[in-house]
């Protein structure tokens, strides 16, 4: 039961991530009424915060290795309390019981990422190369199944007959869901700790960490940009309301059925051919999106279907690399996968606080009747721009060695 309980666990996690970077955004603008540019400087002083806390909150797991069922229950319970609080918001909040109840989320989500991710050669059964990718799968798989529930739950507590798109609906279920998971993932948390050396730059550099931690961060570019205006692309770059949901779990499930193909293909080739032959998927996915004529429901639903077996490589075979090389130069991973951590959601701060205040200034309201020029810049920041970085990315990937390796 370890490997289900670690997929669960990263179940949860996915839940919380959802409305965290897709949802906000939109709920904030049209349920809150917030400007974007407030909405995109709000998510960059969350990040501001989590410059400090991710590593901070990977260098106290490693510190205190026997507390790992706390550092566990602390971000299940802050899950718990933090999400019915922010869908119940009024639209009179101040902007500042917004950001307090945004610093408790994030916290909690960064602590049990950091937590779940920097304890992998723990919870994998033996920690070897194999097993980190056996592991990977799992909890990768666990993460897809989280995102496809969170992207499906807003619309069936509307159907259902849940007021204010569903949201405050969204945020018990989300709280009771990250209770449950803390009641049945008790047991994988009580394994012996296994911990190595102290984290330094020098340490990271020998063991190829850094580069992959560049190329995390500049990965993690296009899907925040992409993740920050899904939702606005789909509504009113695409102008098909209601699909929004259907596409997003679409996209997520393609993600989810690839992860077994890349996890094998990675343990047979090699993770660093196996994201050569994956992120050109992306690639064509974001030409394909820049092209797309309003309405076309099709052409976009393939788009989906191609990006998001393209993600799952990118979520199974990037951590697990960074494992592999963190577990064979003997060094702490938790405090690592703080800097990790926090290299991701950087890309979001990026991608809100470069985005949002730009689509307001050429006009752009969500939900709205909105001017060609507005429309077209909202097209761009979509799928242009993503597309660019991505192959700055894919770039960058074949620049690595080839011993960069989970064979």
């Amino acid at each position: 039961m370890l490997y289900p309980r670690v997929s669960l666990y990263a179940l949860m996690l996915a839940a919380a991530g959802i409305p965290l970077y897709i949802h906000l955004p939109r709920f904030a603008a049209v349920n809150l009424g917030l400007g974007l540019g407030v909405i995109g400087t709000v998510l960059l002083v969350i990040r501001l915060v989590d410059l400090v806390q991710d590593p901070l909150i990977g260098w106290s797991i490693d510190r205190w290795p026997g507390g790992q069922l706390f550092f566990a229950a602390a971000a299940a319970l802050g899950l718990a309390v933090g999400f019915p609080v922010l869908f119940n918001l009024p639209e009179s909040a101040s902007v500042s019981v917004l950001v307090v109840t945004l610093i408790l989320l994030f916290s909690a989500y960064s602590l049990g990422t950091i937590l779940l991710y920097g304890r992998s050669a723990t919870l994998a059964k033996k920690a070897d190369a194999k097993e980190l990718m056996v592991l990977a799968a799992y909890r990768e798989g666990g993460q897809l199944a989280g995102v496809v529930i969170a992207a499906a739950a807003p619309a069936l507590f509307v159907a259902l007959g849940a007021g204010a798109q569903g949201y405050p609906a969204f945020g018990l279920f989300l709280g009771c869901l990250a209770v449950c998971t803390l009641i049945l993932t008790v047991p994988m948390w009580r394994r012996a700790p296994i911990t190595g050396q102290g984290l330094s730059f020098a340490g990271l550099g020998q063991a190829g960490a850094l580069r992959l931690l560049a190329l995390a961060l500049v990965n993690s570019l296009p899907v925040a940009i992409t993740s920050t205006l899904f939702l606005f692309f789909v509504e009113d770059r695409l102008q098909l309301p209601g699909k929004a949901g259907p596409l997003l779990i679409l996209f997520f499930l393609s993600a989810g059925v690839s992860v077994p193909f890349w996890a094998r293909l990675s343990n047979r080739i090699g993770p660093k051919q196996t994201l050569i032959i994956a992120m050109p998927l992306s690639i064509a996915g974001f030409i394909g999106a820049a092209m797309l004529s309003v309405g076309n429901l099709g052409g976009f639903a393939v788009i989906c279907i191609a990006s998001g077996a393209a993600l799952g490589a990118d979520m199974v075979v990037l951590p697990a690399m960074f494992s592999v090389a963190l577990t064979r130069a003997g060094l702490n991973a938790s405090a690592a996968f703080g800097i990790w951590s926090f290299a991701g959601k950087l890309g979001l701060a990026l991608a809100a606080f470069f985005t949002l205040p730009l689509l307001e200034r050429s006009g752009f309201v969500p939900g709205q009747s909105n001017s060609a020029q507005a429309l077209e810049t909202l097209n761009l920041a979509y799928a242009v721009l993503p597309c660019i970085l991505k192959i700055g990315a894919f770039g960058m990937v074949l620049t690595l060695p080839t011993e960069v390796s989970a064979k």
